[in-house]
Parts: C-alpha cells; structure tokens; sequence
C-alpha cells in the first residue's frame, strides 16, 4: 500500500464528508491533469487517492489499517492461509534437489561425447500415487501446514508464521498407509539416462536436469549433476588448452618427427633441432574452442631402454 497518507495528498481532514472530498479532488484533477501542463505525478497520487477516499467502504478499511495496521476485522489466519495457498498455486518449480557426481574424461568433455548416468533415486509409488496412502486433512491449519502466532498488543503486533504443530507443517494425516511404501509415498529405484556433454565441460561444472530427482512431496525435484574432470589417453585440460604428455623414443628423436592422436585426428608434429624436454611444445589454435580458441601443449618426455 501507498506510504503517503491519502487525506494529506488530497488536503482534506480525516472528517470530511464523501461531498467534500469529491469536490476537492475535482479541483486538484483539473488543476495538475497532465492534458493542460500538470504534474503527472501528482495527478496520478491525486487519483488513486481519491480511488481509496472516494469509496466509502475502502475508506472505511483505509481508517482502520492506518489506525492499527494488525487490526479491524482481518481474519489473519484466513488471510495468511490463502496468500500460502496461492504461493503454492503459482510455484510449481520443485524446491529440492537430487545432487551426484560423475567422472568425465578430456577426450569426452572435448569431442562433446554422450554419457551414461546411472544413479539411485526416489521415485513415486504405483499403489498409492505418491500420494502414501489415505489422507485426512488437517481440521486445525485447514490443510495449510502452517499457523499463525500473534505477539503485542495495540499498534505493535507482530504476526509469525510456523508450520503446524498438530499435523507438523504436512497439512493432513495419514490414516490408512499404503501396503507398499508403508506411507512414505516414494521408493528407490535404479535410474539411467543419457545425457550430451557440451564441448569443454570443465571440473566442478553443473549441470541442471529438469525433474529427474527424488520424488517427494507430490513432485519430482531436479537432478543436479556436478563434473569431476579426469585425465584421459594422456590427455588433461588446463583452461581452454589441452595438454598431452608426449613420450618420445630414441627413434622419434632420430625421425624428428612424432604423431599425436589429437580428438580431431592423429597430427604430426616436427620436433625442433635442440630437444629441450623442460619446455613444452605450443601447437597454436588446436585446444578447445571456447570464448577464445586455445592450444595444444605438449609436455616431452623421452623415454628409452638401454642394452
């Protein structure tokens, strides 16, 4: 609600009859419409004003909430009861969430590959619908799950919502469990999809997978699906470049010449005159191809087996 009080925005006292404020705003309306250089601010607080003011029994409720924000005759619980139910209503996104870990390789999280999630969940019973079994709701919260405490008195009321202590914030009672579930509503199954892992995943990314989590409370909540990055074929990730350890032997140094088996296609590479294997090779532009295209570091290693 406006802040500002209405009689002072349209300069009459809290006393005067329907005629008089009326008469006012009609003044103040043709004197700030917009249409002849008013304000149009002030024309728009004049009118929801006089919107208020103008209606007797808005005015009337308008006095009582200014007087005592907590009082008149508001049914509180009735109030909170349906601005919980409307919020349940409108909020149909589930509020928990199913969270595992998987293992990626380079190649993978490179080529983009496909990958298969197996992973243990809640789903809904079959006999009882999720539903646990034979419900009553509760007579005390109305099936709300929730009461309100009022605290103070007067002008200092203070209203706090708890969830009900009779049916504990469930909003009814299970009277006849399901023979399956034993009431829960749920139970454990083995689940496995596939999921297309975009091009450069990188450690610690997640992913949100819309209602493939646990089933609980009437829904199925969202699977989230965090990257664990690992080494793969020799090959690791370090911010957008990919990194191979190169184990060269005696008769590629001779050659001077090695073949990587990129993801793209094995690619040969020219070794320089002066092998120096602490200081990795740079092949420009063949990393990943994300905001910036990265490249493809070899670090040397020689490796040879004496007579």
């Amino acid at each position: 609600m406006n802040n500002e009080n209405f009689y002072d925005v349209l300069g009459v006292s809290e006393t005067a009859t329907q005629d008089e404020i009326k008469k006012t705003y009609r003044k103040l309306a043709k004197e700030n419409h917009p249409d002849i250089g008013g304000n149009e601010d002030i024309f728009k607080k004049i009118s929801s004003a006089y919107d208020v003011l103008g209606d007797e029994q808005k005015r009337q409720q308008y006095d009582q909430q200014r007087k005592n924000p907590f009082g008149g005759n508001m049914n509180f619980h009735d109030m909170f009861n349906n601005m919980f139910r409307n919020s349940q209503q409108t909020n149909h996104r589930p509020t928990h969430t199913t969270n595992i870990t998987i293992n990626v390789g380079t190649i993978d999280s490179y080529k983009g590959n496909k990958q298969t999630l197996t992973f243990k969940r809640q789903t809904s019973c079959v006999p009882c619908n999720g539903t646990g079994g034979e419900k009553k709701v509760c007579n005390f919260c109305n099936g709300s799950g929730i009461t309100l405490r009022q605290f103070g008195s007067g002008g200092f009321v203070q209203i706090v919502q708890t969830p009900c202590e009779t049916c504990q914030g469930k909003g009814s009672f299970l009277v006849n469990p399901c023979f399956l579930c034993s009431g829960v509503g749920s139970k454990p199954e083995m689940k496995t999809l596939d999921i297309n892992l975009p091009h450069g995943v990188d450690n610690g990314q997640f992913f949100r997978l819309n209602g493939m989590g646990d089933f609980k409370n009437g829904v199925y909540g969202d699977l989230i699906v965090r990257v664990d990055l690992k080494p793969q074929n020799g090959f690791n990730k370090v911010d957008n470049h990919l990194v191979y350890n190169a184990f060269m032997s005696i008769d590629d140094l001779k050659l001077g010449s090695i073949n990587i088996p990129h993801p793209d296609g094995e690619i040969n590479i020219k070794l320089p005159k002066n092998i120096d294997t602490s200081i990795p090779l740079r092949i420009k532009f063949k990393g990943f191809k994300l905001d910036t295209v990265g490249d493809l570091i070899l670090n040397q290693y020689v490796k040879y087996k004496r007579d």
